[in-house]
């Protein structure tokens, strides 16, 4: 086998372990033929909700079990064609065969995100906040950069983006804004995106063209419906309202209807301005507070979400998790995973994936990656 070949061949068998080892194979094949005999229980759907979710657990684990046993079987007919070719010294069978392993070795890259797509919340649609970091205009400035990546990002996913709070800079960017992102599985690329970003530039706002550093933080959570049960003692809010403001004139209203909760014993703030109504505002409000303390217990269960939770407190220097260079060359790297971008042009303009897939898959290994930051 050609070492392209080879290459191609270990790519894919390093997905699949992945995958499998997230599944936990065997039992993930167990509890699939329990599911199917479920199935065919014809009392299941007495319990509409639980039918519900045992056929959507069942729809998942059927996707990933058979694309482990698809691809695996595609690999084992591409290595054969390959090596027929060889014996033959056919150059065209050759070819054929690694543009085949090639092809095989991309989608299981692909699959693999998917499968590791399985959280309780990763299917939903996502709340995602940004918020400028010290500096004034120049985080500011920065926090409207990933505003703008993170839309580009949903918009390349077919994702339906809107933006539900907005707080402009004083005079130019973003003090901080919240992004409603709709779509399958948004939840579940996006959550990997928590923490603070780092950008390194010359700065446009100084006259004397010297590189700034600049830090905005992201926070990422799950929309969540009434399936999932939170407990909100109302003696605990602290329910504001005030005029609601935006770019350009968009999303302003002349009325106070925009709403600010707060839940005082945990400290979370959550912000609705996207309607005209202060009723509506102050109910998708409660359905932002209701997903953020969800988040909040998710946290809680993971000791690695936790740590990553804790940094978010600070945004600055040694708490970063990505760095996006402009100058003196142009570099982005993700301080968690390694994943390294030569055109950070692409990745402002939402080219995210390489980055969300690497840190889906170390939450799953566990492996820790020493990376040195770049400046």
């Amino acid at each position: 086998m050609r070492a392209e070949g080879q290459a191609h061949i270990d790519r894919i068998e390093k997905a699949l372990a992945l995958v499998r080892k997230f599944l936990d194979w065997d039992r993930a094949l167990r509890r699939f033929d329990e599911l199917n005999a479920r199935v065919e229980d014809p009392t299941l759907w007495d319990k509409p909700k639980e039918a519900e979710a045992v056929m959507k657990e069942r729809r998942r684990l059927e996707a990933s079990i058979g694309a482990v046993k698809s691809i695996s079987a595609e690999m084992n007919d591409a290595v054969e064609f390959v090596e027929l070719g060889e014996m033959e010294g056919d150059e065209d069978t050759i070819l054929e065969g690694l543009a085949a392993l090639k092809a095989l070795a991309e989608r299981a890259d692909q699959d693999k995100v998917t499968a590791l797509l399985s959280g309780e919340a990763d299917g939903n649609d996502t709340y995602l906040e940004v918020h400028a970091g010290a500096g004034g205009t120049e985080s500011q400035d920065w926090a409207e950069m990933l505003q703008r990546m993170y839309t580009r990002w949903a918009e390349r996913h077919g994702y339906k983006v809107e933006l539900v709070d907005y707080h402009a800079g004083e005079a130019a960017g973003i003090k901080s804004c919240t992004l409603l992102i709709k779509g399958e599985n948004a939840y579940g690329y996006a959550k990997t995106e928590s923490g603070v970003h780092r950008l390194v530039r010359i700065s446009p706002y100084d006259s004397s063209a010297r590189r700034h550093t600049s830090f905005s933080s992201v926070w990422v959570y799950p929309v969540i419906d009434d399936s999932f049960e939170i407990e909100i003692n109302p003696a605990d809010l602290k329910i504001d309202t005030y005029r609601a403001s935006g770019a350009g004139g968009q999303h302003v209203n002349t009325t106070d209807s925009a709403v600010r909760i707060t839940h005082q014993p945990s400290g979370i703030v959550v912000a609705s301005q996207i309607d005209r109504s202060q009723h509506k505002n102050r109910e998708i409000a409660m359905g932002m507070l209701k997903a953020r303390m969800f988040e909040a217990e998710m946290q809680k269960r993971e000791e690695a979400a936790s740590a990553e939770h804790a940094n978010k407190s600070d945004i600055g220097w040694g708490h970063q998790i990505r760095s996006y260079v402009l100058q003196p060359y142009q570099q982005v790297k993700d301080l968690r995973t390694g994943v390294v971008s030569t055109a950070p042009g692409d990745v402002l303009d939402g080219a995210l994936d390489p980055f969300m897939a690497a840190a889906l898959s170390q939450r799953v290994t566990g492996e820790k990656v020493e990376v040195e930051d770049v400046d």
